[in-house]
């Protein structure tokens, strides 16, 4: 492992992009010489651990510690806590890597110990376009070998359409595990978002195995409604539940007006009809005012950072940091903590500054791990110095 320096980095600027989305989560940095910097409180070091071609997320193997990597391009690799040793996980679903799409989240069922289930989202083709999936599998590992048995799919991004962007397709378990929150983008479509008869633009909560969970708030009406919790979203990327069962969600927004929401049962979280940020080309949106009726962000950013991933940590490396959420910023090429007390967020900071970090995860050992951006891939190790 190498150690990286904690000077002041400058601030690399990112490249262009021919997605519609000029702040596209796909966007490249052009970047060749990586830095990292460090700010603030406590003091820590940043470890080099490994490098990937195209990461997209990963989770860390209850009772080894061994990591599961995702890449865009359609790879999922295992890596071998002791040796750093890659195995390719064969069984993976054929993805449609394009744009923002392909092979996107990797979570461990809570019940991995009993079954060795594992949810993934990707990106397939079908009637219309494209959409989101998630599927589940028991991983399987041998002398040297892993593997994904018995794939079968839990949940569809209802209706596809063409295009390949805002995807979203984060996953997340409750605090009980006994359901299956998956964030959905509105694909770039906009008003799909505050049409419940659709899953663009929403969060859904299901049983493990996919059916509509219970007590959701348009259950009464069937269809693609009864699997909404919640919807006004444009491209959640980041899906977490606090220890004390909040369930927290980072959102790219237009041209400025990111996000950072606590997400509720039937809320509507305004978009396209409300944001802090205003459309490409000028475009004005209203801004969250009280009495709008959508539920406004407990913070936000603008200029944007574009947070393509979400961290709340409850280890014991960082005491300070415990209940903090930690975003992995796209164009903000920085990994940026918000300090949380309760539900209330307070001020933010940028932590590890000079690359787009694609995502953000807690070891169980409770120092965190960051994934770089394609173009740099490089994971990363942050523990106290």
């Amino acid at each position: 492992m190498r150690l990286l320096g904690l000077g002041l980095a400058a601030v690399l600027v990112a490249g262009c992009s021919t997605d519609p989305d000029p702040r596209s989560d796909d966007d490249a940095t052009g970047a060749s010489t990586p830095v990292a910097s460090a700010s603030g409180n406590p003091p820590f070091e940043v470890e080099e651990v490994d490098r990937f071609e195209t990461p997209w997320a990963m989770a860390f193997v209850p009772g080894t510690g061994d990591l599961l990597v995702t890449e865009r391009t359609g790879t999922l690799t295992l890596r071998d806590a002791e040796t750093g040793e890659r195995t390719e996980v064969s069984g993976v679903p054929d993805v449609v890597a394009a744009g923002q799409g392909g092979l996107g989240d990797v979570v461990v069922a809570p019940s991995f110990e009993d079954d060795q289930r594992v949810y993934l989202s990707w990106a397939e083709a079908g009637d219309g376009g494209t959409g989101a999936v998630v599927g589940r599998a028991r991983l399987t590992t041998g002398e040297g070998s892993a593997a994904l048995e018995d794939l079968e799919v839990v949940g569809r991004q209802t209706p596809k359409v063409s295009g390949n962007g805002h995807f979203s397709h984060r996953i997340a378990f409750d605090p009980d595990g006994e359901h299956l929150f998956i964030s959905s983008g509105d694909r770039q479509q906009k008003t799909p978002a505050q049409d419940t008869s659709n899953t663009l633009g929403t969060i859904v909560r299901l049983s493990l195995d996919g059916e509509p969970a219970p007590g959701n708030p348009l259950a009464d009406e069937g269809g693609a409604s009864a699997q909404i919790w919640s919807w006004g979203h444009r491209n959640p990327l980041g899906l977490e539940f606090a220890d004390d069962g909040t369930l927290w969600s980072s959102e790219m927004g237009p041209e400025g007006g990111d996000e950072l929401n606590i997400i509720e049962q039937g809320g509507n979280y305004g978009w396209p009809e409300a944001s802090n940020g205003s459309d490409y080309g000028g475009g004005e949106i209203p801004d969250h005012a009280d009495g709008d009726g959508f539920v406004a962000p407990r913070t936000g950013w603008t200029p944007s950072i574009s947070p393509g991933s979400l961290l709340i940590y409850t280890g014991d490396l960082f005491p300070e940091w415990k209940g903090d959420a930690f975003l992995g910023a796209l164009s903000g090429e920085s990994l940026v903590r918000v300090d949380l007390d309760g539900t209330t967020a307070g001020d933010d900071e940028k932590i590890v500054e000079g690359q787009r970090v694609r995502a953000v995860e807690q070891a169980p050992d409770g120092s965190i791990w960051l994934l770089e951006d394609a173009g740099s891939g490089r994971l990363l190790r942050l523990a106290p110095a």
